[in-house]
């Protein structure tokens, strides 16, 4: 697959098909449910997943088969979006039974998995008791306190953080409070310039952009094993 650099700014999950920002390393995030398959767009790199939305009884097998399809590109670099919410989409039930089944699609594959959760923190914990995944996790997204982060941490997951949260004064002292070696950047195909989201969190932690740049690339080689490249 194609890789970005130290020097790039790294939006590790968007759903804009056309990087905005030159200099940008964008993963863009397919859904099972729409038509758009990785390869029909221009992009250097996918995830692909069920996102609980959009997830129906009816509908679960053949989004399942689409998972099983794109997993085996190897220009998709993660399952998912993937996990639970409990303000929209199906039973937890479903939701439970469709994030184990992708996790595993994730294992035969070797990829590791990008997480939604809202107001489920719970079942994301009881699923990764019962999975013991090897590869991390991220939690796209994020927007919870310092505890949270902490538990999420601890079981070897990484954070990229919701991008209206992260650029509030109320973040900086979260973002100060975590290790570096777990966090990465997000727009969410919210139209916001990555590069006001790095400016912002470089400043919280007191550091120049281009060093916050060169820790996030250490993180992209970390999350997807690419310790040798």
């Amino acid at each position: 697959m194609n890789l970005p650099g130290p020097e790039d700014y790294i939006d590790i999950h968007t759903h804009d098909e056309v990087a905005s920002v030159p200099g940008t390393f964008s993963v863009i995030n397919l859904m099972a449910h729409e038509e758009d398959r990785p390869g029909n767009i221009c992009s250097a790199a996918w995830t692909f997943g069920i996102h609980p939305w959009f997830l129906t009884e009816l509908t679960h097998e053949l989004q399942m088969n689409a998972v099983y399809e794109a997993a085996g590109n190897p220009s998709v670099i993660a399952i998912g979006e993937a996990g639970f919410d409990k303000l929209r989409g199906p039973s937890v039930e479903l939701q439970r039974k469709a994030f184990e089944e992708q996790v595993t699609i994730a294992g035969e594959y070797n990829k590791p998995v990008i997480i939604h959760c809202v107001r489920a923190w719970e079942e994301l914990f009881r699923a990764y008791k019962r999975l013991k995944p090897s590869l991390p996790w991220l939690v796209h997204g994020f927007r919870g306190n310092k505890d949270l982060a902490a538990q999420l941490i601890a079981k070897n997951m990484f954070l990229s953080f919701w991008f209206d949260f992260i650029i509030r004064p109320e973040a900086s002292e979260l973002i100060r409070s975590l290790p570096e070696n777990r966090i990465f950047l997000e727009t969410d195909g919210s139209g916001v310039d990555i590069r006001n989201i790095y400016l912002k969190v470089s400043a919280d932690l007191e550091i120049t952009v281009d060093k916050l740049k060169r820790i996030i690339f250490k993180n992209f080689l970390d999350f997807f094993n690419l310790k040798n490249y």
